[in-house]
């Protein structure tokens, strides 16, 4: 993979967010949920569809922190418009684990 600088990365906006609502996702290809999060009273709520289906279940997401990119355009996913990239480490195909904080931080607030 190719090395970026410094500047490149400080273009990627990584936020924390808390999931308020999870909805199942049927008409996606491969198993996802539709997200709800919230970045704070700067950014609001956006929409994420993620595939995060095999270790989550709905109850376990609501409430939870994660971590998110939130300055790509709004991508459409089926019937759906995804508007952040929630972040996760890719263990295998449909094989994903979130990125999250480790304790409780203000929403909204950006990764460096």
């Amino acid at each position: 993979m190719a090395q970026i600088t410094y500047d490149d990365f400080a273009k990627v906006d990584i936020r924390v967010g808390r999931i308020v609502q999870v909805d199942e996702f049927p008409q996606a290809r491969k198993p996802a949920y539709k997200l709800r999060i919230d970045f704070g009273s700067e950014l609001g709520v956006k929409t994420s569809s993620a595939q995060i289906t095999k270790y989550y279940d709905v109850r376990a997401l609501q409430g939870r922190l994660v971590l998110a990119v939130v300055n790509f355009p709004p991508r459409q996913i089926a019937t759906y418009f995804s508007e952040v990239l929630t972040l996760g480490v890719i263990l295998g195909d449909g094989d994903i684990v979130l990125v999250q904080p480790d304790r409780d931080v203000a929403l909204g607030t950006r990764i460096a």
